[in-house]
């Protein structure tokens, strides 16, 4: 399956005195990444909270190869990868102009009702695209 992919810049609040991002900044980008893939295939986040589901991450696996600097224009891949009976799993990338990747990362994230915060399977219409 292919990718989904999402155009990002990177913001002057979101670097240290080296212009380099901070660490930690990279996991909104995959955030943004996963949202617009959802969104992509018909489904918005804010509907499925709306609905009485969230998606909590549960593992999250990121690898830094070279880093992004301000200004940048970064290219933020997401791949669904694979799901369980309350699991969705997903692999992620982030490229610069140059088409040098610079940041990898798998996410595992859990169906949860909100109302009892337990793990619950996903409606019909999600499973159906999560289908390959």
């Amino acid at each position: 399956m292919k990718y989904h992919q999402i155009e990002v810049r990177v913001r002057y609040s979101e670097t240290d005195q080296m212009g380099v991002v901070y660490h930690g900044n990279y996991i909104p980008y995959f955030e943004i990444g996963r949202v617009e893939w959802l969104r992509n295939k018909g489904v918005s986040y804010k509907s499925l909270e709306e609905s009485g589901i969230a998606l909590p991450i549960v593992s999250m696996t990121l690898n830094y190869k070279k880093p992004a600097r301000y200004d940048d224009l970064l290219v933020v891949k997401t791949k669904f990868k694979n799901y369980s009976t309350v699991k969705i799993e997903f692999e992620c990338e982030i490229w610069n102009e140059q088409e040098e990747l610079l940041t990898t990362a798998q996410f595992i994230l859990v169906f949860v009702s909100l109302k009892t915060g337990k793990p619950i399977v996903p409606p019909q219409y999600i499973l159906d695209i999560m289908k390959f």
